[in-house]
């Protein structure tokens, strides 16, 4: 099974062992042709990276860690 992966930017890095990523998606709208953001927001654990808030990861999905936390932070890209 291929899990599902996403790059996103960190916007709270307050929690141990957990960071809350956000991940834009962006889609056109079929009848008015206007490209749409939307933003949804992954809790994902992490508990090697030292990461800060603004800086872009990639995360992966996993079996979950708690009762919001199914995905993971594999790397950090900038």
């Amino acid at each position: 099974m291929k899990r599902k992966t996403f790059i996103g930017k960190v916007v709270s890095a307050n929690m141990q062992k957990t960071v809350v990523v956000s991940v834009p998606h962006i889609w056109r709208h079929p009848l008015y042709k206007k490209a749409i953001t939307r933003i949804k927001r992954y809790a994902c654990h992490n508990d090697t990276l030292t990461l800060s808030v603004g800086e872009r990861v990639r995360i992966e999905e996993t079996r979950p860690q708690s009762r919001q936390k199914h995905f993971r932070v594999v790397e950090k890209l900038s």
